[in-house]
């Protein structure tokens, strides 16, 4: 029997789109900047995609009385402690470095905040322990940006390829290096004035030496390992080797030989799969191959996998605004978790494979030899490569008398075995000066 008082009017469930997603900004240099220049910008194309709206809601910076174009100056504070605790629905961190940064990142995942990061170096020495409290807490933990800037990787890496067995990762990720050592090919230049023009343009730091020493490429390796072969990679489990050593000569007999020098980051599985090599060095890469027309400051990747085959990503690896639109990819699928009330896939680490020393590391070499310019030594060097079951590619012979040298090119063979032969060529008589050594990858 219907009553006679009336029954209130209950409010309608309020929508995705009646809920506001909030956004604190830890860093706002060239790439903080720019994250706060698009959301503003592109604020109502950004709620389109999220089915929210996203609302900054501070920008955590050291000197709060400098002007930031693209930042609010409301916004702007210098606690990044409390902005980073503060219950944000998504959490940005650019300040890079370990600490505070991973403080500030575990307090915002404490706080149950999504966080988005472009520190290479944090996630990949502490990736691990974060990746857990993330899932601990049940939040997202996104950073596509610390990885070649605004190519899509990291996420095709770990998504796109979930399904595939790769094999090998090998890439350009740094770009200060390879501007440097596309200078040198193109013009013959000598590295130490490269280098100083690629700090005057903006290319390398007034400190070069995470760029040139490979140090930069090394934690992007093992980022790299890490999601391709479901295992933990840290920084300290990846060989690294920058290109001081590099020589114009270097740069001119690869490039007689139908070579181009590049800094490579490389993981690869051994044929069974139950280990991982991952090292970082520079690298003689046919003409034919992509990675061989990656010029200047790009960054490209190429993954070999089972099924998919050859596959390569290719963009600009640094700056601003590719950065940051690495950042906003990153943040709007963090937001669009946020408004269905779900989570991204947790970090897949399931396959605990042994980490190779780079002893174990199978490939080609090249090898240049100062030479005693007499009749057997040829013969003579030749066998200790035999000895030790390094096999013989093919020989060059450059110039006569005292500048008399030795190109050696080798089929592909274990480091161990070839730096054991370089450690007994260079002790013999007939061999002046062992002028440098060098890995080949992508000859078919």
């Amino acid at each position: 029997m219907p009553s006679d008082s009336t029954t209130p009017a209950q409010p309608a469930p309020a929508s995705a789109s009646d809920r506001e997603i909030t956004v604190a900004l830890l860093g706002g240099g060239t790439v903080g900047s720019q994250v706060s220049r698009i959301l503003t910008d592109s604020a109502d194309d950004l709620a389109a995609r999220v089915g929210s709206r996203l609302r900054l809601v501070g920008v955590a910076v050291r000197d709060t009385g400098k002007t930031r174009p693209g930042i609010p100056a409301e916004l702007v504070t210098d606690d990044a402690a409390a902005l980073a605790a503060s219950g944000a629905d998504i959490v940005v961190e650019l300040i890079g470095g370990i600490e505070p940064a991973a403080s500030y990142i575990s307090a915002a995942l404490e706080a149950g905040s999504s966080v988005i990061s472009a520190n290479k170096a944090l996630m990949a020495e502490r990736g691990g322990e974060l990746h857990a409290l993330a899932e601990k807490q049940g939040v997202d933990l996104y950073y596509e940006a610390a990885v070649a800037g605004a190519i899509p990787l990291l996420r095709p890496l770990g998504d796109s390829l979930a399904g595939d067995r790769v094999r090998t990762v090998l890439g350009i990720v740094n770009g200060t290096t390879n501007y440097i050592l596309t200078r040198m090919d193109e013009e013959g230049a000598d590295y130490a004035a490269v280098l100083a023009d690629a700090q005057r343009l903006g290319y390398a730091e007034a400190d070069p030496t995470a760029d040139v020493g490979g140090l930069d490429a090394a934690a992007k390796a093992a980022i790299l390992a890490s999601l391709a072969f479901h295992t933990r990679v840290t920084g300290a489990d990846v060989y690294c080797e920058g290109i001081t050593e590099v020589t114009g000569a270097d740069v001119a007999a690869a490039r007689d030989m139908g070579f181009v020098i590049k800094l490579l980051a490389i993981a690869d599985s051994t044929p069974s799969g139950e280990g991982v090599c991952v090292r970082v060095h520079p690298t003689m890469v046919p003409r034919t191959h992509p990675l061989a027309s990656v010029r200047g400051a790009f960054n490209a990747v190429f993954v070999e996998a089972d099924a998919a085959g050859e596959v390569m990503f290719y963009g600009q690896g640094a700056g601003g605004e590719p950065t940051a639109s690495a950042v906003l990819g990153d943040l709007v699928t963090a937001a669009r978790n946020r408004v269905s009330g779900s989570r991204g896939a947790a970090s897949s680490t399931y396959n605990d494979v042994a980490i190779l020393p780079i002893g174990e590391a199978s490939t080609s070499y090249y090898v240049n030899l100062h030479v005693a310019d007499q009749p057997g030594v040829l013969a003579e060097i030749s066998q200790v490569f035999a000895d030790h079951g390094v096999s013989i590619l093919a020989v060059r012979q450059d110039g006569q008398g005292e500048a008399a040298g030795l190109i050696i090119r080798t089929h592909a063979a274990k480091e161990s075995a070839l730096s054991a032969t370089i450690d007994q060529v260079s002790g013999l008589a007939s061999v002046k000066r062992v002028v440098g050594v060098m890995r080949v990858v992508g000859e078919q």
